[in-house]
Parts: C-alpha cells; sequence; structure tokens
C-alpha cells in the first residue's frame, strides 16, 4: 500500500508540474495578443497626392491647414499645406535630431523626436521655435486630447503617456489592454473623446478609449498599400492620421507614400 502510495505521489507531482509549466510558458497577452473590440470597415472617399520625400511620422488637420512632421536624421521637417489646394505654404527643417508625432493645442504646436528626448514647442502659424523641453524615453506619437485638456503621447509600447500641454510634463499613464504589448505609434486624438493608434509595422489601426485603455475598434488599412502604384520598401510603412475637423472622414497616409488617402471608417 505504501509503494502505491508513494507512485500516486509521484504522477501527481508530476501532472501538477507539467500544467504549471505549461500555463508558464503558454500564451500570454504579449505573444497572443486577443482583440477586444470590433472591426470598422475603412472607405476610401478620395485620394491626394502626398510628397513622397516625407518620411511621415506627425499629421494632423488643423482649420484647412494640414501640418505634418517627418523623421530621419538631417531629412525632418514641420511643414504646413492648405488642405484644399495642396499648396504647401510653409516648411521649417529641424536639424540634428530624427522628428517624430506632433500636434497643435491652438496656441502651440509641439513636436517631439525619437530618441533625442526633447520636445519642441512651436509657434502654431510660423512654424518657428519657441523653446524645448526634455523628457524621458523615446518619443512616438502625440496628439492633443481635448476632451482632457492633456495631451497624448506614444513611445513604442502599448503605454499611453498624458501630458500637461503647457509645461509638457508628464501627468498619467494608461496601458492598452486588449491587444497584446503592440508597438503603438501615429496618433489622432478624435473629436468623439476616442484615440487612433496605428501599430508599428503593421496595416492596423486601433481605436481606443484613452480612460480605460480598452480597444474599442480595430481597423484593416492594407487596402491603401493595394492603391499605391509600384512597390514600397520595407520602411514605408502605415503612419499618418488626421481627422478632418468636424467631419466624420480622416487622412491616411504612410512614410515616403506618394499618396494621401481620405477615407471614413463604417462599422
Amino acid at each position: 500500500m505504501l509503494a502505491r502510495m508513494r507512485v500516486l505521489r509521484a504522477f501527481l507531482v508530476t501532472i501538477i508540474g507539467a500544467t504549471l509549466a505549461w500555463g508558464c510558458s503558454g500564451p500570454t497577452a504579449s505573444t497572443a495578443p486577443t482583440p477586444v473590440g470590433a472591426p470598422l470597415r475603412m472607405e476610401i472617399v478620395s485620394t491626394r497626392p502626398h510628397d513622397p520625400a516625407a518620411f511621415t511620422q506627425g499629421f494632423e488637420v488643423v482649420g484647412r491647414t494640414l501640418v505634418e512632421g517627418t523623421g530621419l536624421v538631417g531629412k525632418t521637417w514641420v511643414s504646413a499645406t492648405d488642405l484644399v489646394t495642396g499648396q504647401e505654404l510653409r516648411r521649417v527643417p529641424l536639424s540634428g535630431m530624427f522628428g517624430e508625432g506632433i500636434t497643435s493645442t491652438g496656441n502651440s504646436l509641439w513636436q517631439i523626436t525619437w530618441q533625442n528626448r526633447t520636445a519642441i514647442e512651436r509657434d502654431p502659424v510660423t512654424l518657428e521655435e519657441r523653446r524645448r523641453v526634455a523628457y524621458v524615453g523615446e518619443g512616438w506619437g502625440l496628439c492633443m486630447h481635448e476632451a482632457s485638456g492633456r495631451l497624448i503621447m506614444s513611445n513604442g509600447s502599448n503605454t499611453l503617456q498624458f501630458r500637461d500641454p503647457v509645461t509638457f510634463d508628464p501627468v498619467g499613464t494608461v496601458n492598452v489592454v486588449g491587444f497584446g504589448n503592440m508597438p503603438l505609434n501615429e496618433l489622432e486624438c478624435a473629436e468623439d473623446g476616442t484615440v487612433y493608434a496605428n501599430i508599428w509595422q503593421r496595416d492596423t489601426i486601433l481605436r481606443i478609449d484613452p480612460n480605460t485603455g480598452g480597444v474599442l475598434s480595430i481597423i484593416d488599412a492594407s487596402a491603401l498599400r493595394r492603391q499605391i502604384p509600384g512597390k514600397l520598401s520595407r520602411d514605408s510603412v502605415l503612419n499618418g492620421i488626421a481627422q478632418i475637423p468636424g467631419t466624420d472622414r480622416f487622412l491616411l497616409t504612410g512614410k515616403n507614400w506618394p499618396t494621401t488617402f481620405e477615407v471614413r471608417f463604417v462599422g
């Protein structure tokens, strides 16, 4: 009897150990993301030209002006283009830094940088520099969240950072849940209070509740790439989201894309 009990005990230890090992090495949120939002369908309304030399990092419509920030050291600039005519109104270079997201607070235009740990406040009309503010970590996407009165910034992870729109000081964070540890890149704070974020190196856009970090909707934007003539490079990824104020339409583009798409997201 004692021998049988020892065999049974060994058997149970083996089974429990195997179960725990599978639980530790099996699918997790970072390796097997589970979408929690309903998909939205992307409807292309029209197209317009986009500068193929622009390594797009930030994209935002302010009034009737499209403001764009680009990346790559030596090729970083901020430009303002008439939304109706497509005529470039102004362009200001940024030397020695890799530019990233850009957004307007009304009184200022903020531009962040990738690994330079520097945010640049600009005049919203002339685009000229006013001052620079240091921050910790990397800068990726940036948008002004009117509902909360805060800036929202991405840093290449699934965390959204909240910042003061005047001082640029950090005032909180929220983790985007339900889609794994995906690197969120370009951001757009929509008029309905949600945040649109594209996942780096994927033709996927998430619609996020910034209060909870929940993914409300998932958008497949792969159809855009198929509409572009010729072959895009590996680095020419989707990376530009800008809502046209007062409408349900958005402008989407990518790094070095020759085309900007005006789209609607419908359920």
